[in-house]
C-alpha cells in the first residue's frame, strides 16, 4: 500500500509539471509581447523568470525520470543525484538572471523610459493567475522532494513578482512613477536570490556528503556505546545520497562474542539510528582489535 501511494504522488507530481511548463511559456510569449509594447522592463523580467520556469520544469521532469533508472554496476546507487544536480542547475539559472536584471535596471535607472501602464497591468495580472495555478500543482510535491521544491521556487518567485509588477503598473496609471518599474526589478531579483541560496546551499552540501543537520555524531556514539556488547564505534561516515536517502557506515569494536550476539547489536544499533535520526542505509563493519586508530571520523 505504501509503495503504491508513493508511485501516484509521484505520477500527479509529473502531470502538475506538464500543466505547469505549458502555462509558464504560455505567459512568457505574453509577457515578452506586453513588455516590449509597454516598454516595462520590470515585466520583460517577469517573462525571463517564467520562461526560466518551463526550463526549470523540464530539468526537473528529465531528473525524476532519470531518478528511477535501475541501478547498474557502473551506477550502483542508480541515479538518484539526478534530481540534486537538477536543484543547482535551476537554482544557479535564477541567480544569473537576477544579477542580469539587477544591472538593466540599475541602467534603466540612468536612461527612463515612458511605460504603458494599462497593458502592463493586464498582462501581469496574467501572469499572475498562471504562477498561483502552478504553484498550487507543485507545493505538495515540493514538501518532499528538493528538485521539485526548487522548481516550485521558480514559480513562486514568479508569483511574487507578478504581484509586484501590478502594483507598479497601478502606480504608473495613476502617478506616471516611472522609476518604479526598475525598483521592481532589483526588488524582485533581491527576492529571489535570497530564496534560491538556500537550495544552493542544501544542494551542494549533498554533492559534497556533509553530514545532514541535527543529526550529532557524538550522540551516536554514546547512543551506539550503550549496547552490551560494544566497546566503541569508529570511523564513522554519514552523508545524504539525495533529499530522502540517509546513508551511514562504521566500525564497531565488539567484545569475543558469537555471531549470534553480533547480529542482535547489528539489529539494535540500525533500528535506533533510523528511529530517531531516519538514516535508513547502515552498514556496520564488526572487528575485534583489529583497527589501531579508533577516532571517531
Amino acid at each position: 500500500m505504501p509503495h503504491n501511494h508513493s508511485h501516484n504522488t509521484e505520477v500527479t507530481s509529473e502531470k502538475n509539471l506538464f500543466i505547469t511548463m505549458s502555462l509558464n511559456f504560455l505567459i512568457t510569449i505574453a509577457e515578452v509581447i506586453g513588455g516590449f509594447i509597454s516598454g516595462s522592463l520590470s515585466l520583460i523580467s517577469d517573462a525571463l523568470h517564467n520562461f526560466s520556469d518551463g526550463i526549470a520544469i523540464i530539468i526537473t521532469y528529465i531528473a525524476m525520470r532519470l531518478s528511477k533508472r535501475p541501478k547498474t554496476s557502473k551506477y550502483t546507487f542508480g541515479l538518484k543525484r539526478a534530481e540534486i544536480l537538477a536543484a543547482i542547475i535551476n537554482a544557479s539559472t535564477l541567480i544569473i538572471i537576477s544579477f542580469f536584471l539587477i544591472k538593466e535596471a540599475i541602467d534603466r535607472f540612468a536612461h527612463p523610459s515612458p511605460i504603458t501602464g494599462s497593458l502592463m497591468l493586464i498582462v501581469a495580472a496574467l501572469g499572475l493567475l498562471a504562477n498561483v495555478i502552478g504553484t498550487l500543482l507543485l507545493k505538495k510535491g515540493s514538501e518532499g522532494n528538493l528538485n521539485i521544491r526548487a522548481a516550485y521556487f521558480h514559480l513562486l518567485s514568479d508569483t511574487v513578482s507578478s504581484l509586484a509588477v501590478i502594483i507598479g503598473a497601478v502606480f504608473i496609471i495613476f502617478y506616471k512613477i516611472y522609476w518604479i518599474d526598475p525598483l521592481l526589478t532589483i526588488l524582485i531579483s533581491l527576492y529571489i536570490l535570497k530564496e534560491t541560496y538556500e537550495i544552493v546551499k542544501d544542494s551542494v552540501d549533498i554533492l559534497m556528503m556533509s553530514s545532514p543537520e541535527g543529526i550529532d555524531l557524538n550522540e551516536i556514539k554514546t547512543m551506539t556505546e550503550k549496547i552490551p556488547g560494544v566497546l566503541n564505534i569508529h570511523h564513522i561516515h554519514l552523508w545524504k545520497l539525495n533529499d530522502k536517502d540517509t546513508h551511514f557506515e562504521a566500525h564497531i569494536e565488539v567484545e569475543n562474542i558469537s555471531g549470534r550476539e553480533i547480529s542482535e547489536i547489528q539489529r539494535k544499533s540500525e533500528q535506533s539510528l533510523h528511529d530517531k535520526y531516519e538514516i535508513n542505509h547502515t552498514t556496520l563493519q564488526f572487528e575485534c582489535e583489529i583497527c589501531q586508530k579508533k577516532e571517531l571520523l
